[in-house]
């Protein structure tokens, strides 16, 4: 019998299209910060490819996007208030002082910010603090899907090629 994931589930496909579109995000959400499970520090930041992208970078960018999309987009926040680089390349820069824990520990925050930042709007509702302009939360939530599904199948390669050294 296959597994199918947690999003198969009844209750999932029962809920509101609201709940889920939570329930696909926090799902590819758990997967990027898993896979950092069972890695050393220097596995984390090993370097595989000739960009930046490294595993312990993935989920430092993941946590960079949910900054951007539901800190700056719907508060309108600048990005140096946030705290979070100017642009999106730089966000996969380590600092000497970060570490998976401290990595792991600021992306599940930044979910559970976004997740509050957005449970009493609706998905037409419109954000109009990000730089591009004016989006429904709709839009927001698929666009975010799009780019964690993207980054769990980058985190997926890499880690299979870390495993399998």
């Amino acid at each position: 019998m296959p597994s199918f994931p947690p999003t198969f589930a009844d209750q999932v496909i029962a809920q509101s299209a609201h709940a889920q579109f939570e329930s696909f995000l926090d799902e590819h959400r758990a997967a990027l910060n898993g896979c950092l499970d069972g890695l050393t520090e220097e596995q984390a930041r090993r370097s595989l490819v000739a960009s930046r992208t490294t595993l312990l970078g993935l989920v430092k960018h993941a946590t960079f996007v949910e900054k951007v999309w539901f800190d700056e987009a719907v508060t309108g926040r600048s990005r140096a208030e946030i705290g979070i680089p100017q642009s999106s390349h730089d966000s996969f820069l380590l600092d000497d002082d970060d570490t998976i824990a401290t990595v792991r520990r600021a992306h599940r925050e930044a979910c559970e910010a976004s997740r509050q930042a957005t449970s009493s709007l609706g998905l037409d509702d419109i954000l109009s603090g990000h730089r591009r302009g004016p989006l429904p939360l709709r839009w927001v939530y698929l666009h975010v899907l799009r780019e964690l599904a993207q980054h769990c199948g980058h985190a997926d390669i890499l880690r299979e090629q870390l495993l399998n050294e």
